[in-house]
């Protein structure tokens, strides 16, 4: 095998995971994009990042990507590319849009990104890594799939895993789904919100929880009327509530007025659905003061390969 001469380039979504009653299982994949590219170098390790973690993100060969790039290659019996010691380097270009640490998905979309990078840099590495096996290793490094089945397939994905094998199974979205993301300005890394969870949840909980998760697959799919009551949580949101009292307040105020929202990921952001522009429009209206809103839509795409 060999490395290919020329650039590479992907894009890859944003992400929302557990959508209310789906935790660690279902994901959603929005119009919000970060831009990769990758080509290889005589010697040595060029990082150059725009937008979002410009001022903040590693540029050695810590930086996640680089690692991903790396494992891709790896299991493609490539050497490893941009280290002290590697016979070739690596220069990586980051155009960040997604925020980071704000439950949208941005360690899943490096993930898959630097994963998409490594297997484009290796001539014929699509055929020798299916996207299936992409995948599955890009769960195996994030340790749960939620986030990267929608990154890596893009739209609505049902994922998990059986024993040590992952799967995702992709669901339809109406049409006139969208959503609105609400984003505070302060973070909340995902070891901090999982570790505020119990080890035990009631039985009666977990059993509304699963059959409010079903109810959810269909209200995506065509009764978008029944999205305030498919995205009712009882596992994972009111128990990170310390962390993040302003997400959950404005999660019940939007609520109470009968809109469909949703602790997105981990958190911060919250998540609200929309069945019409006139209801999204109302969603931009309801931005607490220091937030920021998105308008987005579903991406039915996921990592993209140029």
């Amino acid at each position: 095998m060999a490395l290919v001469s020329g650039t590479v380039r992907v894009s890859v979504p944003a992400t929302s995971a557990n959508l209310g009653p789906g935790f660690d299982a279902l994901g959603l994949a929005l119009t919000m994009r970060d831009r990769l590219s990758a080509s290889v170098l005589p010697a040595g390790l060029v990082i150059e990042v725009t937008g979002v973690g410009a001022d903040s993100v590693p540029r050695d060969s810590s930086h996640l990507v680089v690692r991903c790039i790396n494992r891709a290659l790896a299991e493609l019996g490539e050497e490893p590319v941009g280290l002290p010691d590697s016979a070739v380097g690596l220069k990586l270009t980051c155009d960040n849009v997604i925020p980071h640490a704000r439950g949208l998905g941005s360690s899943s979309a490096a993930i898959v990104a630097g994963l998409a990078l490594g297997r484009g840099l290796v001539v014929g590495g699509d055929m020798l890594m299916t996207d299936d096996e992409l995948f599955s290793l890009a769960a195996e490094i994030e340790g749960h799939p939620d986030n990267v089945a929608p990154a890596a397939y893009g739209g609505f994905v049902i994922a998990g895993h059986e024993g040590e094998t992952f799967y995702a199974a992709e669901s339809p979205v109406d049409p006139s789904i969208s959503v609105v993301v609400f984003v505070p300005s302060t973070p909340v890394e995902t070891k901090v919100a999982r570790g505020l969870l119990p080890a035990t949840v009631p039985h009666a909980e977990a059993a509304a929880n699963a059959g409010r998760a079903a109810l959810l697959v269909a209200a995506l799919a065509g009764q978008p009327s029944l999205l305030l009551w498919a995205t009712r949580d009882w596992l994972h949101q009111d128990y990170r509530e310390p962390a993040m009292p302003e997400s959950l307040a404005l999660v019940r105020a939007l609520r109470a007025d009968g809109l469909a929202a949703i602790v997105s990921g981990a958190g911060p952001t919250v998540l609200a659905f929309a069945a019409s522009k006139a209801d999204r429009q109302a969603l931009v209206s309801r931005t607490p003061e220091g937030w920021v809103s998105y308008p987005l839509d579903v991406d039915h795409n996921g990592v993209v390969v140029s």
